[in-house]
């Protein structure tokens, strides 16, 4: 396999001491790169006449490969090492959130007013007028984001406590892409009625919940019942932010290789709630050939081990992934590294579109095909065309609460994405640009005003 590309999320930090003198600098600069590593900064921390003390942040690609990178600087002569950091680690270090007032209190005055006993006014009033909780409190523009810690990332189940870095930092996006208060609620149960109920009785704090990372199948009745019980936006952002991006980045891609959503032949391999929730998108988007795979090969409706979910999408063929990536137009990948081979996309149709979107290690690295693919997506920001669901949920849930929608619905999803979509100009459409950056600030914006004009259209907009 193909060495991964070096990255930040593996990088560290050197200090180390050298003696003042032309190129000893340069000595260590050569190391790092003579074992693939990649510079960041350089920071000057101290320089008398004898010595120079700098900081060198390098990027790596394993853990493996940042400890080769300290070693080949601990071997040159004369060069001491002072301290080495993980900068991922040390960010993470106390947490990456806070909560913070919005005024100061800077006399008694205030106090009366922001705590008791003014603040007693406030609580009768919506005591009153239940509907002013929108206005007079953070209901209106905040969102629990919700885990039980069953399925991190692609890590498995790790439980609450392993779950929050990643619901911090779900937290994060959503304040700094559409300026959301968010909060992580890491519960320490997987059983799908006390989840519900827990999120039932935390409901009036928040203006929309946010599910994510609760292992299929649960999650699907889990959504479905808070859905059902619940008067405020539920969004399994696994399911339906996947499938969002999923879409508009295929939306364009297609447009590139002038083939129709309702012609192609598309094979999802992986059959959790991402890959289910990408094919009914899809569906609804047009698609009208979808076979999905799993680890026992494809959905067969002549197998007897699927869930209702992944029947839902059983076809007549049997076999296996390379099977039934013959001839296919599309492969989407949700599942585990390196289960492509060039061999195997070769056998696709002509131009194939091939998301490979597992992380942080995709179904099949990028080099190993890039003259066999029209178009080449992953879930990785150090390739082009990361289909990151940042692209999707912060908009969607702006939208959601500014129109406080009842729900987040199909319509809501589809719109969503062919907003995204459209922000990739037909002009600079090219097969390494199909997916706006998610840093683009437009995104949000436009992904907002469509789930609210949907929400409109819809009847379930309520301001």
């Amino acid at each position: 396999m193909v060495a991964l590309t070096p990255n930040p999320s593996y990088s560290v930090t050197i200090r180390v001491q050298l003696p003042n003198r032309a190129g000893m600098l340069a000595s260590v600069t050569g190391a790092i790169a003579s074992v693939g590593g990649n510079l960041d900064q350089i920071n000057l921390i101290e320089r008398t006449h004898q010595i120079t003390i700098r900081e060198i942040s390098v990027d790596a690609s394993s853990t493996e490969h940042a400890e080769k990178i300290v070693q080949a600087v601990k071997s040159l002569p004369d060069i001491t090492i002072l301290e080495v950091f993980d900068r991922t680690f040390n960010l993470h270090r106390g947490g990456k959130i806070s909560i913070q007032g919005k005024m100061p209190l800077r006399s008694v005055g205030d106090l009366a007013m922001a705590y008791t006993p003014g603040v007693g006014r406030i609580c009768t009033a919506i005591a009153q007028d239940p509907e002013q909780v929108y206005s007079l409190t953070i209901k209106q523009n905040t969102v629990a984001v919700v885990t039980d810690g069953s399925a991190v990332l692609g890590l498995g189940n790790l439980g609450p406590a392993g779950a929050l870095p990643v619901m911090e930092g779900k937290a994060m996006l959503f304040k700094e892409f559409a300026g959301i208060d968010a909060f992580p609620i890491c519960l320490a149960t997987q059983d799908p009625d006390e989840i519900v109920r827990t999120v039932k009785n935390i409901a009036p704090v928040f203006g929309g919940i946010n599910l994510e990372d609760i292992a299929a199948p649960r999650c699907f009745e889990i959504e479905e019942r808070l859905r059902r019980e619940l008067d405020i936006p539920v969004f399994h952002d696994d399911q339906h932010g996947t499938a969002i991006v999923t879409l508009a980045a295929l939306i364009n891609a297609l447009k590139l290789i002038n083939k129709s959503m309702s012609k192609i032949r598309i094979v999802i391999n992986g059959a959790g709630a991402s890959g289910v929730a990408v094919a009914r998108l899809l569906r609804k988007a047009g698609a009208e050939n979808i076979w999905m795979c799993d680890t026992k090969g494809i959905l067969s409706l002549s197998r007897t081990d699927l869930t209702d979910q992944k029947r839902e999408f059983a076809v007549k063929a049997q076999g296996s992934l390379a099977g039934a990536l013959q001839g296919a137009d599309v492969f989407i990948g949700l599942s585990a590294p390196g289960v492509l081979t060039p061999e195997i996309v070769r056998s696709m149709a002509k131009d194939p579109i091939v998301f490979a979107m597992a992380n942080p290690i995709p179904e099949i690295q990028p080099e190993l095909v890039k003259d066999d693919v029209a178009v080449m997506a992953t879930g990785r920001s150090d390739y082009p065309n990361q289909i990151n669901n940042v692209l999707a949920f912060p908009g969607v849930f702006r939208g959601a609460l500014d129109c406080r929608a009842s729900a987040i619905t199909t319509t809501m999803y589809l719109e969503a994405a062919y907003a995204i979509a459209s922000l990739v100009n037909p002009s600079d459409l090219k097969p390494d640009f199909i997916i706006p950056s998610v840093f683009d600030k437009r995104v949000s914006i436009a992904v907002a005003a469509a789930v609210q004009q949907a929400a409109r259209t819809e009847g379930i907009a309520r301001s």
